[in-house]
């Protein structure tokens, strides 16, 4: 369960969640019949809805990306919002935007290799530029050296390379906020604990010494 209040059809506004509800559950209260054509639960519009104006603002932002005058390839900005969800650990946004790439006709061998980008053969100049960028953007948090800037310059567009930033950014948000809330397929426990030790350990012996005592 998403860790933030689901709101139901019932108490949802008017004039900004009850459009989208319309539009990806149809007649469904999406609390009380989850589930949305992509196969996901759909918690993350119902969560959202928390707050109309925040729910408005992220809705407008997948009209911009998606909006014909924008300059990037929708082939190279998916590769972007694909990776951001890879590198940022969320299942729910590297599966999404996986669909994407294949409702674009993008192949699947590309599709299957972008967890292994770096070392796949399968991937173009321009691909493998705007994973680069991409991965320097989500998972060195910006820190993109000058000879990779520059290869960035001569492939595009000032206009284009803006565009590639602010969608790729914006999906780390995505992705960051899915695993904080806990909507959608990143509604799991964290994987990383700690593993028991078998019983009769002692951590003194961890390093096969005995603790000195004074």
């Amino acid at each position: 369960m998403p860790r933030l209040r689901q709101v139901p059809k019932s108490e949802a506004d008017e004039k900004v969640a009850l459009p989208l509800y319309a539009m990806l559950f149809g007649n469904r209260d999406p609390v009380a019949e989850p589930g949305t054509a992509t196969g996901t639960p759909g918690d993350w519009w119902t969560v959202f809805a928390n707050s109309p104006a925040t729910l408005k603002h992220a809705a407008q932002g997948f009209a911009y990306y998606r909006d014909p005058a924008r300059k990037l390839d929708p082939v190279l900005r998916e590769l972007g919002q694909t990776w951001a969800g890879w590198a940022t650990g969320s299942q729910f946004v590297f599966s999404q935007h996986c669909k994407s790439l294949r409702g674009l006709a993008y192949p699947e061998e590309k599709i299957e290799a972008l967890p292994v980008w770096q070392t796949a053969t399968c991937y173009d100049a321009k691909e493998r530029l705007v994973l680069a960028y991409a991965d320097r953007l989500v998972t060195h948090q910006g820190r993109v050296p000058d000879a990779l800037f520059a290869q960035l310059k001569a492939g595009f567009s000032d206009e284009e390379i803006l565009e590639l930033t602010y969608t790729t950014c914006m999906y780390q948000m995505h992705a960051v906020m899915s695993r904080a809330l806990r909507t959608e397929f990143d509604d799991r426990d964290d994987p990383i604990t700690e593993v028991p030790a078998p019983e009769g350990f002692d951590a003194l012996d961890f390093l096969g010494g005995n603790r000195k005592v004074d």
